[in-house]
């Protein structure tokens, strides 16, 4: 395996023919499934809940982040990502984004906090990147 790779994820079936995983990244565990309706118990996140919670944590952290930095009185951040996959197949994945920045924040220091997480990392990546998968048997 290549050094240029900086994080793994480590990702092993739970009981034998059975959709449950579990996830290893450094010291963390997690743990992923399916809903019923692909055969499962729904007991976990499914992959594409992980992503669209990617955004969701990519955005409140971002928001976090750009208020320490400068000195934005946020007290709070609450993001909702709402996913409508219907035309997945078709290539096209909505996700919308409902941003809540709680404390004595003016109407600018909203504007710009919204700026900020507009630009936030998993965004970017999700829209902007070209992104390689290489898969190893």
């Amino acid at each position: 395996m290549s050094n240029i790779f900086s994080n793994i994820v480590d990702c092993t079936t739970l009981q034998a023919n059975e959709y449950p995983q579990e996830l290893h990244v450094r010291s963390h565990t997690l743990r992923a499934d399916v809903g019923p309706e692909s055969g499962s118990t729904d007991s976990a996140p499914s992959p594409h809940d992980y992503f669209d919670s990617a955004l969701a944590a990519c955005k409140a952290l971002t928001a976090v982040w750009y208020a320490k930095r400068h000195g934005i009185p946020l007290e709070r951040v609450a993001t909702r990502v709402e996913r409508d996959d219907s035309e997945e197949r078709k290539g096209k994945y909505r996700l919308r984004v409902h941003l809540d920045f709680q404390g004595p924040l003016s109407g600018e220091q909203r504007a710009t906090l919204e700026r900020a997480v507009a630009a936030c990392p998993i965004h970017k990546l999700m829209t902007r990147t070209e992104i390689e998968i290489e898969t190893v048997a």
